[in-house]
């Protein structure tokens, strides 16, 4: 219908230069956000890329990606929906690094058939952690004691309340050497001849863009709008696509107040929107970075 409209317009009126779609993914991965603080994963991700693969005329697709990593699954599941788009839609990705690319923002990155970053991003950290305290200690301080039932030997394993036993540290590292050989696996099937012989690479160190071109995880140095007029011709136009949303995460028309229900939702979900702000902090502290 819009190319049939396009074509009623007299030529002299019409836009010239190939439209190409942009997506933004930014912020910290969870499979779950908060009212206040939506998080990326598949559900607030998925939208914005079925509209913009959809661009019939578009040679390729812009994915703009600026997260410090999250949760690993919801990072393949993002990658995954983008391959299964692009190869359908028959598109060329492009991915553009802002200020970081890191862990599983970088396993979205290799969604791209070709990464792009500035100098001064923050790209790597091909690695797995998990993180959480311990308070046993505490407990007997101030006279708590810890009561746990179950059905099942391993039931409670790494409850921050007991004290730690090896052989749960020990089964908790085999998950994360599995998922870290998935991770691996991902960069080598992407990147492949492309990628440096380093035995730092996979270590979960992270670097510049600079140093990461360097070593094969990012093909070029250059911003979105740079690099796709290169690419296309001077009156290439970038148009962002995305989910219009409200004030908790969907559009709401009309909306001229809190209502109490509203406020009520607020209340109830602030102490999860703290303890998920202060994980999100984490993740990008570890860059340096604030969300």
């Amino acid at each position: 219908m819009a190319g049939f409209l396009k074509r009623l317009v007299p030529k002299k009126f019409r836009k010239e230069g190939i439209v190409i779609p942009v997506v933004r993914l930014h912020g910290a991965i969870m499979a779950s956000g908060s009212q206040l603080r939506p998080a990326l994963n598949l559900a607030t991700a998925a939208p914005a890329l079925e509209k913009a693969f959809a661009y019939k005329d578009a040679p390729a697709v812009a994915i703009s990606i600026n997260s410090p990593g999250g949760s690993p699954v919801q990072s393949r599941l993002i990658f995954q929906r983008i391959r299964d788009l692009a190869t359908e839609k028959n598109k060329h990705v492009l991915v553009f690094v802002e200020d970081v690319a890191a862990s599983g923002g970088y396993m979205i990155a290799l969604a791209g058939d070709e990464i792009f970053a500035d100098p001064t991003s923050i790209v790597g950290s091909i690695g797995v952690v998990s993180g959480g305290f311990g308070f046993p200690e505490m407990l007997k301080k101030i006279g708590v004691e810890r009561r746990v039932y179950t059905a099942g030997s391993n039931k409670a394993i790494l409850d921050p309340f007991q004290p730690e036993r090896e052989e749960e540290i020990e089964y908790l590292k085999s998950l994360q050497l599995e998922i870290h050989q998935v991770f691996i696996d991902m960069v080598k099937a992407r990147r492949g001849t492309r990628l440096v012989d380093d035995p730092d690479l996979f270590s979960g160190l992270f670097w510049t863009g600079g140093r990461g071109r360097a070593l094969g995880l990012v093909d070029g140095l250059s911003d979105m709008r740079t690099e796709l007029k290169r690419r296309y011709g001077p009156k290439t136009r970038l148009e962002l696509v995305s989910t219009p949303k409200g004030l908790f995460g969907r559009r709401s028309p009309g909306i001229g107040g809190l209502s109490a229900d509203v406020a009520e939702r607020i209340g109830s979900a602030g102490v999860a929107a703290v303890a998920g702000l202060a994980e999100e902090k984490a993740l990008w502290g570890r860059f340096g970075l604030s969300g």
